[in-house]
């Protein structure tokens, strides 16, 4: 049935329609008639209620769970969990079982029937067996439909690991992912090295564990040439250095993971582990760079980072917990709210939807008539409450449950299909 969306406002600085109210008019799975007034008699009509419409979101660092850990998330949890959230694709790292590292692994991601609620995008180790050694079939993992090269949660360790990649993945202009983590700084460490952790008597993560290897990275970039994508930052230091490395013209491009704009060291809840998350939450200090990061362009998208883990692994002494929360159904809302005075709407849309998908090269979709339709509903001022009967994931680890939150996700058009956010209609 077509779909008549009435007086929503479109957000998308391609488009000419760009900031204006306008009727949408969704027919067999394209955006049929974009105007100031659509009458139709046959259409399913969605009120006007003051929604924004955007391209659909892209997430690039998520955790599916399924294959192989289907019992921290299955695919459909993880699915609904993103169009909950706005995300109408998303990449998957390749920290499952069986990894993704072979031509089957790929094209379990790509194959795999999950209603049409997001479209999904394998990320390959880049490493064979995520070991940071010898480096996977590239090539062939690429041609069965890899968008980037990653050992996810890994980060790399040894320096001629990352110049292999960097100058493999020259050969057809791929980008290598890597998580900055000096793991011999880092390990043991329970959260950010701080006031904090010393007052908790919990050993802290030293932010110098994430500034020497982008420092290192960056320098092995310079020299071998190639893309570099670094996710998750989260210290002033690191950011700063990957500012310095884009005004000299290296390729690099970052992210950072949405909930880092909302926390910091000295607002957890001492000992609870839905807020011990990898990287820590840091300082004051660090969270403002991040906001400033994101405003001056440094930072070029945000990412759920969503590390569903079930009750066994968080139900613990913090020290012994695993380390990571979900995240796709609140990373828009708390962005919207966080970054407020610092981004417009549609330049958090750019992050969202757009700069994400540069990253890997993925087609970016129109917001035009005649185009196929790959859309993303939400209203930026709505509150709402992340309840656990609003929860998609399998999981429950998130430190968001029970907090009112601004900006609320309506739902996703793709492959002719709208999927609802309970959230919205609560």
């Amino acid at each position: 049935m077509d779909l008549l969306f009435k007086a929503v406002t479109i957000v998308d600085a391609t488009s000419g329609l760009n900031g204006q109210t306008v009727d949408l008019l969704l027919r067999e799975g394209r955006i049929h008639q974009m105007a100031p007034s659509i009458e139709e008699a046959n259409a399913q009509i969605i009120p006007g209620q003051g929604l924004h419409c955007s391209i659909g979101w892209f997430d690039l660092i998520a955790f599916s769970g399924e294959p192989g850990y289907e019992h921290r998330e299955t695919l459909d949890n993880f699915a609904r969990a993103a169009a909950y959230g706005g995300f109408t694709e998303v990449a998957c790292l390749p920290n499952v079982n069986p990894i993704t590292q072979t031509r089957a692994s790929i094209e379990f991601f790509k194959n795999k029937p999950i209603n049409g609620f997001v479209r999904l995008h394998p990320l390959a180790a880049v490493s064979h067996d995520l070991e940071g050694k010898d480096l996977s079939e590239i090539l062939d993992l690429k041609a069965a439909g890899a968008i980037a090269f990653t050992d996810g949660t890994v980060p790399l360790q040894a320096e001629d690991s990352v110049l292999k990649a960097l100058e493999y993945l020259k050969l057809f202009g791929g980008v290598l992912i890597n998580r900055p983590e000096n793991k011999k700084i880092a390990t043991g460490g329970q959260m950010h090295e701080g006031t904090a952790s010393t007052r908790l008597g919990l050993k802290g993560i030293p932010a110098i564990a994430e500034e020497v290897q982008v420092s290192r990275d960056v320098q092995l970039l310079s020299y071998v040439g190639g893309r570099l994508h670094f996710t998750q930052l989260s210290t002033a230091a690191g950011i700063s250095l990957v500012r310095k490395a884009k005004k000299q013209g290296i390729n690099v491009t970052c992210d950072v993971a949405a909930h880092q704009c909302a926390f910091t060291d000295e607002m957890m809840e001492p000992f609870n582990t839905n807020y011990k998350v990898s990287p820590p939450f840091r300082s004051e200090a660090d969270r403002l760079a991040i906001l400033e990061g994101l405003q001056d362009g440094t930072i070029d998208t945000l990412v759920s980072a969503h590390m569903p883990w079930d009750e066994e692994a968080k139900e613990l002494e913090f020290d012994l917990a695993e380390a990571g929360i979900i995240g796709l159904q609140t990373a828009y809302a708390i962005a919207n709210e966080t970054l407020s005075s610092h981004l417009s709407s549609q330049e958090l849309m750019q992050k969202l939807a757009v700069n994400s998908r540069k990253i890997v090269d993925l087609p970016i979709p129109s917001l035009a008539e005649g185009a196929v339709a790959n859309l993303t509903f939400f209203h930026p001022a709505k509150t709402w409450v992340f309840e656990e009967s609003l929860n998609a994931s399998a999981a429950k680890n998130s430190p968001f449950f029970g907090r009112e939150l601004k900006g609320c996700v309506f739902g996703t058009y793709l492959n002719g299909q709208l999927t609802r956010n309970p959230a919205f209609h609560n």
